[in-house]
């Protein structure tokens, strides 16, 4: 919704501007210039990307326009979820969840919270180190090593599409003044023209100095830094999954194990402790 609104408000601002000040916006309405810029803009970033980065920008892309998922609802459950089987591992046994993690989508526990096990890697990240837990032959130390190197690396995979946004940003400005040479290159194929028609010439050589530089700072760069803090918000779910799993191999019971976690996320969107205390009564006396 919010993309929405800003193009809104870029496009009313610039455009209603030009207007207010005399300029006839028809005038800046070049498809030639726009297919000069945005077909070079495409070009260069199929040049420089695999096609696996292709495709994740793409899927990135189609993230812009949905809101994030990455609420408080969600970590609340992701917390409870958590709380769930630390719990079940104090009170039966490491050897307890063994079926929980070999085939959470049967699993009761995983069950119980929809949007966790409707997200595959923040599964496959709480089921893989559950795994390691359980076969015990790993310290905590080793284990967080290992967990920091897959969340970094999956941060930088996350990241792939906004960079890659990033660099088509950076290079239509330059592509805007490509436009724009060329349509002086065609005005002084033309100056045996009237004066006036020279004039819409150069004034359409402009306007695509004037796209360029627009769809850079206007249009496109801005998704890649909504991409970048979509990835930022999705890193922080691994995080806490990391604390909470490392605070219970320490030998903190579940509920502080939980708060070490909690502490983690944004404070925009984090759980209060109240809210997360009664959450966990709540699952207790269903239980």
């Amino acid at each position: 919704m919010f993309v929405i609104i800003g193009y809104v408000c870029v496009f009313v601002c610039v455009f209603g501007g030009f207007a207010m000040a005399g300029g006839h916006v028809a005038a800046l309405f070049q498809p030639l210039e726009l297919l000069m810029i945005g077909g070079a803009g495409l070009g260069a970033f199929l040049v420089s990307n695999t096609g696996n980065t292709v495709k994740a920008t793409l899927k990135g892309f189609g993230t812009c326009f949905k809101g994030s998922k990455f609420n408080k609802k969600l970590y609340l459950e992701l917390i409870l979820l958590l709380y769930g089987i630390l719990s079940k591992i104090r009170a039966e046994g490491m050897i307890s969840i063994e079926k929980d993690v070999d085939n959470p989508e049967d699993s009761a526990t995983f069950k119980k919270y929809p949007l966790i096990l409707g997200d595959h890697h923040i599964v496959e990240f709480i089921t893989d180190y559950l795994r390691l837990m359980v076969s015990g032959n790993m310290d905590p130390f080793q284990i967080e090593n290992l967990m920091d190197n897959e969340i970094e690396t999956h941060h930088h995979e996350a990241l792939i599409p906004a960079h890659s946004i990033a660099k088509i940003a950076d290079g239509l400005p330059a592509f805007g003044i490509v436009a724009a040479v060329m349509g002086v290159v065609h005005t002084m194929e033309s100056v045996g023209l009237p004066p006036a028609e020279l004039g819409i010439l150069i004034a359409h050589a402009l306007v695509g100095t004037f796209l360029g530089i627009l769809l850079a700072y206007g249009i496109v760069g801005p998704l890649s830094t909504l991409l970048e803090n979509k990835a930022e918000e999705e890193a922080k779910v691994y995080q806490c999954i990391k604390v909470t799993l490392l605070a219970s191999l320490n030998g903190y019971p579940p509920s502080i194990a939980v708060e070490f976690g909690r502490k983690v996320l944004y404070s925009t969107e984090r759980p209060s402790f109240i809210d997360l205390e009664a959450e966990i009564k709540a699952s207790k006396s269903k239980a």
